[in-house]
């Protein structure tokens, strides 16, 4: 049996669970966010739309809420849940609503075609979850007809279903209506992930065949839609109300600035000490914080659910694990590589501010389209605030679009840090007869060359120069940057932190013509690049760094030492 710091059976830790009933039935750990209902309820909307970033909770608070609401369902796994203390809410919500829940994150599609059969997929799965009403005395022949043709497909047991078009762009205002029929009761309508397909489309080239079939179905399910009681809408992205929320005067949008329900989504720190202390884990929670922590939604500090769920479920196989990236995925990091790519000084120059743990100012429009992010590279801001690779606060009470930005952790400063040297190395191997000039002056002995040169990469590229950035850290930064170049060089063996002699030298190279160039690295945090280069040239010749070349079969060894600070350089030559 496997237990918790107090001797209770540990639960299990819930990685990717979306389903919240599997939380009480598979007895996964909780960390408990059901006053959500009870704040939905008081602060009611007709339509709510609620937009988070990746992995926050998004698809568990909705799965949550049709456990809650929905006609029929188990009320057990909300049992010693705080929720279940609102005794006259319970009675009058609990299990007392027909839902109709879907989610549209695999609404996806080489082709506008496809992606609608992908739609036609999702809602007629949900609609087949209701066979009942093809027997209920509630419903007319019109009504079945109605029903049959949401659920019917080519072949049984298939899942591709035979709606045309127009039944699509109804579905769920029909659907809603059925229901209301057979239980006397107006439906909720859950949306899960309403922007993907729009994303997607965008990526794919279909994006205005797509905004415009969004926009009929949820204005038919939300707008005119006498038999809807509520709806819930989750989302990254606010998507423009020009673009898809058309005449929608019922819409309570509730983003990451705002205070409303900003506990609801991820981690607080009292969730975290609480999971911590369950496992065991307490000691690691200065790590935990440092790379998850850091968002800011509303007045609450929150941490990534994913990242934390995932490094304690390493932490509990192996103690001492160092702490990984879990979060950031491909799309995000398109959008930093975008607004690399879109960078003019002055963006370079905020980038750099961010590296090293500054903040920057930005207008943040919270309203856009897909189209829009390829306007400016200040609609690129705005999305990476929406989507979590940025964090932050508006500054202004007059002008609630001005935004202090920063970086939230540790996490999200080493994805922008390791995607700003694959961007730099990526433009500087671009000028072949540049770099070639660079690399041709190492086993030449011209460390003069060396040191303009790389002094000019240095300009145009972004250093890692806060002090709060540790030491090794900076090293590492430079020491990537001339590595990158370096191994532009086909013809050459070029090694990192390979063994040599008594330790590792930072770079060893021995060229076609079997010359040896052992490269030490510094950073020199008084400023001071003479001693630095001083430093790195002892470090050689103690370490014996280039005994080990020697067994390469190298006719002759170069031995530099390089020292950095900020954007100076200096190059000696043993």
């Amino acid at each position: 049996m496997i237990e918790g710091s107090v001797g209770q059976v540990r639960k299990k830790l819930p990685i990717g669970i979306e389903n919240f009933e599997e939380f009480s039935s598979e007895d996964f750990y909780y960390a408990d966010k059901t006053l959500f209902i009870k704040e939905l309820l008081q602060n009611w909307g007709k339509v709510n739309l609620f937009t988070r970033p990746r992995r926050f909770g998004k698809s568990l608070n909705m799965s949550m809420l049709k456990c809650f609401f929905e006609i029929g369902r188990d009320p057990a796994p909300f049992e010693g849940l705080k929720i279940a203390r609102e005794k006259e809410l319970c009675e009058k919500y609990m299990g007392k609503l027909p839902v109709i829940s879907i989610s549209l994150k695999s609404v996806d599609g080489l082709k506008y075609d496809s992606a609608l059969a992908s739609l036609k997929t999702v809602i007629g799965n949900e609609a087949g979850r209701f066979r009942f009403l093809r027997d209920s005395a509630k419903l007319d022949e019109n009504d079945k007809n109605s029903y049959n043709q949401l659920v019917n497909v080519e072949v049984k047991g298939s899942s591709k279903y035979t709606m045309s078009d127009d039944t699509l762009v109804d579905s769920l205002k029909t659907l809603s209506l059925l229901l209301e029929k057979h239980y006397g009761q107006k439906a909720i309508l859950l949306i899960d992930e309403y922007d993907v397909p729009l994303d997607k489309a965008f990526q794919a080239g279909y994006y205005d065949e797509m905004v415009s079939f969004i926009r009929n179905l949820l204005g038919n399910a939300l707008k005119t839609n006498d038999s809807l009681y509520f709806a819930v809408l989750t989302g990254c992205l606010r998507i423009s109300k020009e673009s898809i929320f058309t005449g929608l005067n019922n819409l309570k949008v509730h983003t990451i600035s705002d205070v409303r329900y900003d506990e609801y989504f991820g981690f607080t720190d009292a969730d975290v000490d609480a999971l911590l202390e369950f496992y065991g884990l307490s000691s690691y929670k200065e790590i935990i914080r440092d790379w998850y922590d850091g968002y800011r939604f509303g007045d609450t500090d929150v941490y990534c659910p994913w990242d934390v769920i995932n490094y304690c479920d390493e932490l509990l196989a192996a103690p001492g694990t160092p702490p990984k990236n879990y979060w950031a995925n491909t799309s995000g990091n398109s959008l930093i590589l975008r607004l690399l790519e879109k960078a003019d000084q002055t963006t370079k120059d905020e980038v750099e501010e961010l590296l090293n743990g500054g903040k920057i100012t930005k207008r943040v429009r919270q309203e856009l389209t897909y189209r829009d992010i390829e306007d400016s590279v200040g609609n690129v801001w705005s999305v990476l605030y929406a989507t979590g690779y940025l964090t932050g606060r508006y500054m202004d009470q007059a002008d609630a679009d001005i935004f202090s930005l920063w970086l939230p952790n540790g996490e999200i400063h080493k994805v922008f840090y390791d995607l700003v040297e694959g961007w730099f190395l990526e433009v500087t191997r671009s000028d072949t007869e540049r770099i070639n000039r660079f690399c041709a002056a190492f086993p030449a002995g011209d460390a003069e060359t060396i040191q303009e040169m790389l002094s000019d990469y240095l300009w145009d590229s972004i250093s890692v120069r806060d002090t709060a950035v540790r030491k090794n850290m900076k090293e590492n930064f430079y020491h990537g940057m001339l590595l990158g170049l370096l191994r532009s060089q086909g013809s050459w063996r070029v090694k990192s932190n390979a063994e040599a002699g008594e330790g590792y030298s930072d770079i060893s190279i021995q060229t076609p013509d079997r010359t040896g160039i052992v490269i030490e690295l510094k950073y020199a945090d008084d400023g001071n690049l003479q001693k630095a280069c001083g430093e790195a040239l002892k470090q050689i010749e103690e370490k014996k760094y280039a005994e080990g070349m020697k067994r390469w079969g190298t006719k002759k060894i170069l031995k530099y030492g390089i020292a950095f600070y900020e954007k100076e350089c200096m190059v000696v030559m043993a």
